[in-house]
């Protein structure tokens, strides 16, 4: 006799439910800001020389982002808008970087304690045009250090974009005579072009006689000997 074949279910034509894989938990915003996008293509025909060499600047300020070196980041994404202002298309990328940068660095470094910390604070101010903060940080270092030339000079070019030109000219002055290599600094330096009309700047770019000369002309002739 023939075995008879068991009857099999009937086969529903809709899909069984997948279960969902886990998986990791939805990122932060600030995590998904920062995950790295393609440069903009430059609109046009063609592209300016300096393209590339802006993009491998800005690549590079990315990564530091991912390794969560916030304050290389920033100053590697500030560069890309300081030394390529022409290259407009990356430059809102750029500053959507830098925000982040800038959050994430007040959230994960502690307020900056020592004359260093408080100079590279102040640096990172400065370049991103929150001027009252990097005087804040540099009047500290002014306090500890009167004769740091350094914060003086910095100070100076506070002052000077926040369009104060009696302190800037004053913090200057006090920075070359700690250190002339200032001066030369200060006559080329774009932070201090809104002092350049003014009269005491200009008088403190003024170099005065060499040390060197100064001595040569006091110094009395000495007689030559026979042997």
């Amino acid at each position: 006799m023939a075995k008879q074949r068991r009857s099999q279910p009937p086969r529903s034509s809709k899909p069984s439910p997948t279960v969902p894989a886990a998986g990791p938990s939805v990122p932060s915003r600030d995590v998904r800001e920062a995950r790295p996008q393609q440069p903009p293509q430059p609109s046009g025909p063609k592209r300016r020389p300096t393209y590339d060499e802006a993009v491998a600047l800005y690549e590079r300020g990315l990564e530091a982002l991912q390794r969560h070196a916030y304050a290389e980041a920033a100053n590697i994404l500030e560069s890309v808008l300081r030394l390529y202002p022409e290259e407009k298309e990356l430059h809102e990328r750029v500053r959507l970087y830098l925000n982040v940068c800038q959050r994430q660095a007040s959230r994960a470094e502690p307020a900056p304690q020592t004359i260093e910390e408080r100079l590279f604070a102040a640096t990172l101010a400065i370049n991103g045009g929150q001027y009252d903060q990097a005087i804040a940080h540099l009047r500290l270092v002014r306090d500890e250090d009167p004769d740091n030339d350094h914060a003086l000079y910095m100070l100076a070019v506070a002052h000077a974009q926040r369009d104060e030109p009696a302190e800037a000219v004053a913090h200057l002055e006090r920075a070359i005579s700690l250190n002339p290599e200032n001066r030369g600094l200060a006559r080329t330096d774009p932070d201090l072009d809104p002092l350049r009309d003014d009269d005491a700047f200009r008088a403190a770019l003024e170099a005065p006689p060499s040390s060197a000369s100064r001595s040569a002309l006091k110094r009395p002739l000495k007689a030559r000997t026979g042997r």
